[in-house]
């Protein structure tokens, strides 16, 4: 990933934090049919170095095929994102040398699949993931709300995925470059935007 200095993000707490927030990630790999990509949630376990993510992909999936084969897979975490206007900029009314840019913060790791359709490993994974998207909620769903039989059925479908992050990698881009007056233009211009743009307004 091109990452110039001042976009740099190294800190594994933040890149964990980042994780947890979006875990609908991109997972990438390589295989027979050239590069395969598809979006899959994923659930991160630290216990030490960079961590573990896992997550579950359809037997149908023919990406299994790829994860198969020993190669590295790359799986991109994409947070907030949204288009920076060069209106914004303080030094555009100055002299007018300004472009528009994109703010963004994405995490990539990477490492070596493992697959099991150890059912009682699943049953655990689906839990988890199922509770971490669910706390909070007024009501929250339990995949044991469902008929054990059923989940039974379901889990049968599936092929769980383990990858130990061997590298991990982030890159903030929120206009750490730009001068004070720059930045609070900034921040009042994406704070007057969509949700998503709002998000990534305080981390400019």
């Amino acid at each position: 990933m091109y990452r110039p200095p001042a976009f740099q993000e190294d800190r594994t707490e933040i890149l964990h934090r980042a994780i947890r927030s979006y875990p609908l990630a991109t997972l990438v790999t390589y295989g027979t049919k050239g590069i395969t990509a598809n979006l899959i949630p994923f659930s991160l376990h630290v216990d030490a170095g960079a961590g573990v993510l896992t997550a579950h992909l359809a037997k149908a999936n023919d990406q299994l095929r790829d994860l198969q084969s020993g190669l590295e897979a790359l799986v991109i975490f994409q947070g907030p994102q949204a288009y920076v206007s060069p209106s914004w900029y303080a030094t555009k009314q100055e002299h007018g040398k300004a472009v528009p840019t994109w703010n963004y913060i994405v995490v990539q790791a990477r490492g070596l699949p493992e697959l099991t359709d150890d059912k009682d490993w699943l049953l655990t994974h689906v839990d988890g993931l199922t509770e971490a998207q669910e706390h909070g909620r007024h009501d929250p769903w339990s995949v044991s709300d469902a008929p054990a039989d059923f989940i039974a059925a379901q889990l049968k479908g599936i092929t769980g995925l383990r990858l130990p992050i061997a590298r991990l990698e982030g890159k903030w881009k929120v206009s750490q470059n730009q001068p004070a007056a720059n930045k609070a233009g900034i921040i009042a211009g994406l704070g007057s935007t969509t949700d998503m743009a709002s998000a990534i307004s305080g981390l400019s």
